[in-house]
């Protein structure tokens, strides 16, 4: 046998046990990502889980009834504003405890918000005014 063909063989017989214990290594490693996947999905809807429910939505509308805010006074305790009809009803709630803390006769003033559009412009102009953009 030549010396060339020798050589080859040689190369040839000793790659052999690397490549098999590569393609041995490879669906593990596939198999470490699809886990790694998985334990992000489940992280991903349990924080999603707890957003919701730490922060739930304020004036949701169920018809006559709105929750218009909500305030936590303790770690299970918060006091919430509901506007039922022409009333609201200030509510303290706790684990399995609702009470009412008083009636409102008299509907509290929305409380004022900035417009957005105004915002938006005032921002940009201050934007502008840090970059020494005069435009």
């Amino acid at each position: 046998m030549k010396p060339g063909v020798r050589a080859a063989l040689l190369m040839l017989a000793c790659s052999l046990p690397a490549s098999a214990a590569s393609t041995e290594a490879e669906p593990l490693a596939g198999l470490g990502r699809v886990i790694a996947s998985l334990i992000v999905v489940i992280a991903m809807i349990l924080a999603s889980g707890w957003l919701l429910k730490r922060f739930p939505a304020a004036g949701r509308t169920n018809g006559r009834l709105r929750s218009l805010e909500s305030i936590a006074v303790g770690m299970k305790e918060r006091i919430v504003l509901v506007q039922v009809g022409e009333k609201q009803v200030l509510l303290g709630v706790a684990s399995g405890n609702v009470s009412t803390l008083m009636v409102l006769d008299q509907p509290l003033p929305e409380p004022s918000r900035p417009n957005a559009p105004q915002l938006a412009t005032s921002f940009a102009s201050l934007l502008r005014g840090v970059r020494g953009d005069q435009r």
